[in-house]
């Protein structure tokens, strides 16, 4: 049996000029429906930057630490944690603490870690995986042979999501920040990325005949991009909003909406239940674990720093400059 120890390293927050530090603590005990994990890798997202400000608090019964996605070994499971035992290795979405050595996940948030990537690109899938599958195929019934545009193509949730699409028989559209950029998400798969630095992708689409003809819109950027994406939608479209990087504010001609009869929507992953959750992590093991252990669909890593260099890491997030996911190695 392995021998948990008494403390664990995680990353604390300063309230009140939000600096980050590396501090000590107790190691959680699994509760019923939890596992315990030894940390190797965690992946960040936009969502540690605003709670590290304080401007996404998590929810009552969530660890304060941030970090929502793992990669790691069972070192312990609470009762009725199904099939999970000490020793496997798995990632996994958390309820946060993810930026830790060890850390608890729901049993029904981990998933095998498919079998050529490393703990650093396993890191990459949980939160990646289920914004892509909730938010393209459940709540906009994305269909193979349909089209459709990533706005921030070069994001974690992004570079996955053009390769699912794409795997899945999907006809990908994106933009991007660079030409650079554009070019590897191209080669990724998607059949046009579009520098929304230097050109405007309404217009792109349209002389490429694509007025009216996109069925699915996933957006993280709002703003300017709302009314275009009206424009650009098809009849019976889906457009779907999971972050407004580029302002949640806009003066819309909703006009569009009843004649194309369109579907706007959005979500944030982290407001929804355990519940449905599991539904999501049930129906991702179905449909886009076989394309994973096929190497047909691979996470994309841009960097790795250590624990100790977690602002460091944050502070290139939020640079912009990164391709696919940072990660932190434990």
């Amino acid at each position: 049996m392995t021998k948990i120890p008494a403390q664990r390293r995680f990353v604390a927050v300063d309230p009140n000029d939000h600096s980050i530090s590396i501090q000590l603590g107790p190691v959680p005990q699994p509760g019923p429906g939890q596992l315990l994990i030894k940390v190797s890798a965690a992946g960040l997202n936009r969502a540690d930057l605003l709670q590290r400000k304080g401007l996404y608090p998590p929810p009552e019964d969530a660890s304060p630490i941030m970090g929502l996605e793992v990669a790691g070994e069972v070192l312990a499971t609470g009762d009725d944690a199904g099939h999970w035992r000490a020793g496997d290795k798995v990632c996994a979405l958390t309820h946060g603490g993810g930026y830790a050595d060890y850390t608890l996940a729901p049993a029904s948030q981990c998933l095998p870690i498919p079998g050529t990537l490393s703990m650093a690109e396993a890191a990459a899938l949980p939160e990646a995986l289920l914004t892509v599958w909730h938010n393209l195929f459940q709540r906009c019934g994305l269909q193979s042979g349909e089209k459709v545009l990533v706005h921030g193509g070069a994001s974690g949730i992004g570079t996955l999501g053009i390769a699912i699409c794409k795997a899945l028989g999907c006809e990908v559209y994106t933009t991007a920040g660079s030409d650079e950029k554009c070019r590897a998400l191209e080669a990724l798969g998607a059949t046009k990325a579009i520098n929304y630095k230097t050109g405007d992708f309404e217009q792109v689409l349209t002389e490429q005949g694509l007025k009216d003809r996109i069925n699915v819109i996933l957006d993280i950027a709002g703003g300017d991009f709302i009314q275009k994406n009206i424009n650009i939608a098809a009849p019976e479209g889906r457009i779907v909003y999971i972050a407004f990087i580029r302002g949640a504010r806009a003066e819309v001609n909703f006009g569009p909406l009843l004649m194309k009869r369109l579907v706007l929507t959005g979500s944030t992953l982290r407001a929804q239940n355990f519940a449905q959750k599991a539904v999501m992590v049930k129906e991702i093991l179905e449909n886009i674990y076989p394309h994973l252990e096929s190497g047909a669909v691979k996470p994309i890593v841009d960097s790795i720093f250590p624990l100790e260099e977690a602002a460091k890491a944050q502070d290139y997030m939020q640079s912009g400059q990164h391709m696919g996911k940072i990660i932190l190695q434990m």
